[in-house]
């Protein structure tokens, strides 16, 4: 029974798609929208609001030519069934997942913070879909990518590519970046709008220890230019963050995302794109004999989330 001051009403027999159109109206107010979301006719929602008002006896929207607003008892009644129906949402979802195998823990690993930005926004929509689902969000080490994900400490990962590993399996490029050059800002490069690969001649160029593919290696840190000069190497390193102190200490150049300038720049550094450099891309990557239903779901959460934004190149515009 819901009460107001003038009247009291029952609310008896509202169907699944009567409590989804009146909610979906509550939010936006808007019939357009409305119908848009749910999947009918704007006539359809204006005839359902209209069966629910005479039902209940009273309006539950005030309507004019320019907006529409709930009424009091539009709003008594939102706040009456919303809790409930976002209950029987969850119940819903929980089971779904349950018969789907999408339950439990899932642990996503990413390499750096823009990558992690990422994941966790992703994450946030995942859980909503799939609330039966424990996320842990982890960090993996630069300089052994894959090693996380062959021994199960992580179910799948964000990670550069190239990756030509026949026992993983890579999924949508979520992100592609334009590629920049970390430098000293006191580095005489430092000062150009931009600059070629063939200028990494000129420097050191820190590169990554451990066990990294040599494909990947060659891609990100190479050993020539493309006219085949050498490029001399400098310390490799094992830990993103190793990158930061080395480069500030004047031991070498490093590429990175363009997008590093956000969440790694710091007086004494400077970035500076290049203008003949591919993009750097990262993909989603897991165990080819572990692609479970819930590490495919997370993955097409994630892909339906960065094209949201307006694709890979557009994500980090909008984080």
């Amino acid at each position: 029974m819901i009460h107001s001051q003038n009247s009291s009403f029952e609310v008896e027999g509202m169907e699944r798609h009567e409590i989804e159109i009146f909610l979906t109206l509550a939010e936006e107010l808007h019939f357009g929208r409305t119908a848009e979301r749910t999947g009918v006719s704007q006539s359809r929602v204006s005839q359902t609001i209209a069966k629910l008002e005479r039902r209940i006896g009273v309006k539950l929207f005030a309507r004019t030519s320019r907006q529409v607003a709930l009424t009091a008892i539009g709003q008594q009644l939102r706040g009456g069934i919303e809790p409930a129906h976002r209950r029987i949402q969850e119940e819903i979802a929980k089971a779904t997942a349950a018969g789907r195998g999408i339950t439990g823990v899932l642990r996503v690993g990413f390499s750096g913070s823009f990558t992690s930005n990422l994941i966790l926004q992703a994450a946030d929509g995942f859980s909503a879909r799939h609330p039966g689902i424990e996320l842990h969000i982890q960090q993996v080490q630069i300089s052994d990518p894959y090693a996380s994900l062959r021994a199960g400490d992580v179910d799948l990962q964000v990670t550069e590519l190239p990756i030509d590993e026949p026992d993983l399996t890579v999924g949508p490029v979520l992100i592609s970046q334009p590629r920049a050059l970390l430098l000293p800002a006191g580095h005489s490069f430092a000062r150009h709008a931009s600059i070629s690969v063939e200028d990494l001649a000129e420097m050191t160029l820190l590169t990554v220890g451990g066990a990294v593919p040599d494909h990947w290696r060659e891609h990100h840190f190479p050993r020539r230019t493309p006219t085949g000069r050498p490029i001399p190497q400098g310390q490799a390193i094992l830990y993103w963050e190793d990158v930061l102190s080395l480069v500030l200490a004047g031991k070498g150049v490093c590429p990175v995302s363009a997008a590093g300038e956000r969440y790694y720049m710091q007086p004494g550094l400077a970035f500076v794109p290049f203008r003949d450099a591919p993009p750097i891309e990262y993909a989603l990557v897991w165990p080819s004999a572990r692609g479970t239903a819930k590490v495919r779901a997370f993955a097409r959460s994630a892909h339906e989330f960065t094209r949201s934004l307006g694709g890979p190149e557009r994500v980090l515009d909008t984080l």
